[in-house]
């Protein structure tokens, strides 16, 4: 039997094509599988000190709350100094994107460039001697060390916008704030929050060296197994480190997933 055109429209029109499911933003995998693996190694390393037969010297190092201190002391550096990058490096990068000062971007990511550059270990030395031992010297070392790809990919987001889409934004009307509030940072959102989670992780290592400055954190405990020649210590300030920056960088990327604008994702 053969059907003709009118059919064939009315089938197409009864019986539409369903909706792509929009997909998860996070997987069970994602939300499982590093923190187990943390966990795993943090008990397999309590296992290990639980059982091992410390010194003197390794006690002492250990007691009186000082892994705990010294954890808290790597937290608040990373989150303080993170902060700072933060409200310094995205208001910089937006502008540096405007008609008005894009002549000095060069010089801005030269300067960005050359605090990235310089060694960490030495550009905190630098800051000593100017500016005395102590926390403040180890948080704007991190800043100045950390800025960089914030302020890059803030500059790279926005660049990145399709300059079609800004033309129509002002030609309903909306100002030069509101498209840059409303379609601007929205668009450019992806590559701000790769920065951030970049400097999130460069500040957990960096904050280790912050020892040297007087100004604490978990580096104490790397260096005094060192020098001390006492393993035990050594491993605990060393995997305390690196579970850290790996706690963290996870975190990060949950952000970076839950913040990103849902009209950027394919098949939502």
């Amino acid at each position: 039997m053969t059907t003709t055109p009118e059919l064939e429209e009315e089938e197409e029109t009864a019986a539409p094509t369903p909706p792509t499911p929009p997909k998860r933003r996070i997987t069970w995998q994602k939300l499982t599988i590093l923190p187990a693996f943390l966990v795993a190694v943090l008990l397999a390393t309590w296992l290990w000190f639980d059982q091992a037969d410390l010194d003197a010297i390794s006690e002492n190092a250990l007691s009186n709350g000082q892994v705990s201190k010294a954890l808290w002391q790597q937290v608040q550096l990373t989150v303080i100094s993170t902060f700072f990058v933060l409200i310094i490096a995205i208001p910089l990068g937006i502008l540096l994107t405007r008609r008005a000062f894009r002549k000095a971007t060069p010089v801005a990511m030269t300067f960005a460039n050359m605090g990235q550059a310089t060694p960490a270990i030495g550009l905190l030395a630098l800051l000593v001697i100017w500016l005395g031992a102590g926390e403040k010297a180890a948080l704007i070392g991190m800043v100045i060390y950390a800025v960089l790809p914030v302020l890059s990919n803030t500059i790279a987001g926005l660049k990145a916008n399709d300059p079609t889409l800004l033309e129509a934004a002002r030609g309903i009307g909306m100002s030069q704030l509101g498209v840059l509030k409303r379609v601007e940072l929205p668009l450019a959102v992806p590559l701000i929050l790769a920065g951030v989670r970049t400097a999130l992780v460069l500040n957990v290592g960096t904050a280790t060296l912050a020892t040297f400055g007087g100004g604490g954190g978990l580096g104490v405990l790397i260096t005094t197994g060192i020098t001390t020649q006492r393993m035990p210590v050594l491993v605990l300030g060393s995997i305390l480190t690196v579970s850290l920056a790996l706690l963290v960088d996870w975190l990060a990327s949950l952000a970076e997933l839950l913040l990103r604008p849902r009209g950027l994702e394919v098949g939502t």
